[in-house]
């Protein structure tokens, strides 16, 4: 669970955060807004990228805040990104083998590993291709794999749907959907894609100007008016 309290981030005295209180439970949970309403800027603020001026976060119980990055990655938080961090000399394998350097692992079980989340995301036959030989819809899925390797806790994922096909987003809602059961990780979506939202996330929070505008079950939040209003044109 994400326990956010009374949290602000200023940057030269915007505050691009301003006072956001959320607690997020759900196993899969949406986080939407229009653009500029801090979405962006809380995913780096959990991810330790930014610092906080005030507040405090809690991953199942533990304070964050004041952890570096790679204390955060050891405590099983991981993110994607909008643009893939995909090596493109690198085959598939050893992309998602090289994060097995940086997060806690048992040793005799990296194969074991490797292979389950390849055959998880549907990478097993493109496992020896090269990154840049890959496709949009195998980046992402790269991402995803390389997320759940080391025994995750929280997966934000930063607009995994972007580009996708209908097709090749239905697979990711899968995978998405599975993956709180699967590897025992809560998962935060970042998306404009309200159909993958929709389809996924059980609770989303929307931001609007830094500060929380709703927060609730997904398909009462997506029909307040005020959400409809700011963030859908309703």
């Amino acid at each position: 669970m994400i326990d956010i309290q009374n949290l602000s981030v200023a940057f030269w005295g915007v505050k691009a955060i301003d006072g956001l209180t959320a607690q997020l439970s759900a196993p899969v949970c949406g986080l939407i807004g229009p653009n500029g309403a801090g979405k962006t800027t809380l995913v780096n603020l959990l991810s330790g990228l930014v610092p906080a001026a005030e507040g405090q976060v809690l991953l199942n119980g533990q304070a964050l805040l004041g952890k570096t990055p790679i204390q955060r990655v050891r405590l099983g938080l991981r993110r994607s990104f909008q643009t893939e961090q995909v090596v493109e000399d690198l085959s598939v394998w050893d992309n998602v083998r090289a994060m097995l350097d940086h997060v806690p692992h048992e040793r005799g079980s990296v194969k074991a590993q490797l292979t389950e989340v390849l055959e998880f995301t549907e990478l097993s036959a493109v496992a020896t291709r090269l990154g840049r030989q890959l496709n949009l819809f195998q980046r992402r899925m790269v991402e995803v794999a390389k997320a759940l390797v080391g025994t995750p806790r929280l997966l934000l994922f930063d607009e995994p749907g972007a580009g996708l096909t209908e097709q090749e987003s239905l697979l990711l809602r899968a995978a998405i959907l599975a993956i709180p059961q699967r590897f025992g990780a809560q998962v935060l979506l970042i998306d404009h894609d309200v159909d993958l939202i929709k389809a996924t996330c059980s609770q989303t929070l929307v931001m609007d100007f830094g500060q929380c505008l709703a927060l609730g079950p997904t398909a009462q939040v997506l029909d307040d008016p005020a959400v409809r209003r700011a963030y859908l044109g309703g």
